[in-house]
């Protein structure tokens, strides 16, 4: 037999119509590109102007004058936990945080914008450092938690403010646990005078929270898709 007719052809190989009675050949199937994931979208200029306008914003708020705690170490009630608190009830967590951490930043490398206009790593062994370096991670809990509220509201109404409000205070925790931290380490206190130092702080910080509920509710109102509420 000649060698030309052992070549078998498959029928895939074959051109012209199919035989009848028979089954079509498959088509070649082509693998699809993979999905492109739903992540987190990268951050738009709106994204970067907030930012920019909250740690703007939290930097204005050392010209409001600091009030004596009347603590032993000299720790000052500030304007600055209630921004910090707005910062990531508006924002969301990664943008609060960016905010927050920006106007940390700015200071330690010697702008004048922490309380009293001071700036630059000397913070870093005053009592209050223990609050200042919790701020970021602050804006970042209150963030968290606001996202997952307003996410999970069908209506932004007076539920949602006590919740906003109670969102601000569970960041006011994690700043107060570190500004402990931070009076006993760079003040050398115990821990029952660190939480003496600390208790004049919690009442004006419940009413700032209130404040800051309030003004993220009406923002929220005026721009529902501030967090993204919609994905």
């Amino acid at each position: 037999m000649p060698a030309s007719e052992d070549i078998r052809h498959s029928p895939s190989a074959e051109s012209g119509p199919a035989r009848p009675g028979t089954a079509a050949p498959d088509p070649v199937s082509i693998p699809a590109p993979p999905a492109v994931g739903k992540g987190r979208r990268s951050w738009t200029g709106t994204d970067l102007a907030l930012i920019a306008v909250f740690a703007a914003l939290t930097a204005a708020s050392v010209a409001v004058p600091p009030i004596p705690a009347g603590n032993i170490l000299g720790v000052p009630i500030t304007l600055q936990t209630m921004i910090v608190a707005l910062a990531g009830l508006v924002l969301g967590a990664s943008r609060a945080a960016a905010a927050v951490g920006l106007y940390v930043l700015l200071g330690l490398v010697g702008l004048p914008i922490f309380a009293g206009f001071q700036g630059g790593l000397g913070v870093l062994a005053a009592g209050s450092a223990g609050y200042l370096l919790s701020f970021p991670f602050t804006a970042a809990l209150v963030g968290f938690l606001a996202g997952i509220i307003l996410r999970r509201s069908s209506k932004v109404g007076t539920v949602t403010t006590v919740l906003l409000f109670l969102a601000a205070t569970a960041g006011t925790l994690l700043t107060h646990a570190m500004g402990v931290a931070g009076m006993m380490l760079n003040g050398q206190l115990a821990l029952p005078a660190a939480l003496v130092a600390d208790l004049p702080f919690i009442p004006g910080d419940l009413a700032k929270n209130a404040v800051a509920a309030a003004i993220a509710l009406s923002l929220h109102k005026a721009f529902p898709d501030l967090l993204r509420r919609k994905r």
